[in-house]
């Protein structure tokens, strides 16, 4: 998508509205993952085309997060770490 026309992203609730800055992260909606736009994991799975149609952006972490995302463990070990640790203190 071009600047002039704007960037769709996903705001805390999951709704999508337009942007003229990009987001800062990408996801994946079917997985509701997130992580950084130059992830290797992600980046592989755009390759092999079978990512593109389930791509969805965000303007920063804390917005990814409250849309109901957890952070890629590939991309953003420490803060999925701590989402996993808590995760895992909640079934028990």
């Amino acid at each position: 998508m071009t600047p002039s026309r704007g960037y769709t992203l996903l705001d805390a609730d999951g709704r999508p509205y337009r942007s003229p800055t990009p987001g800062r992260y990408g996801g994946h909606r079917r997985g509701k993952i997130y992580g950084r736009l130059d992830c290797p994991s992600a980046l592989r799975a755009l390759a092999h085309g079978a990512y593109r149609a389930h791509r969805v952006f965000f303007a920063d972490e804390s917005t990814a997060s409250s849309a109901g995302y957890r952070p890629c463990a590939v991309c953003l070990p420490e803060p999925y770490a701590a989402w996993k640790a808590a995760r895992d203190n909640k079934s028990q």
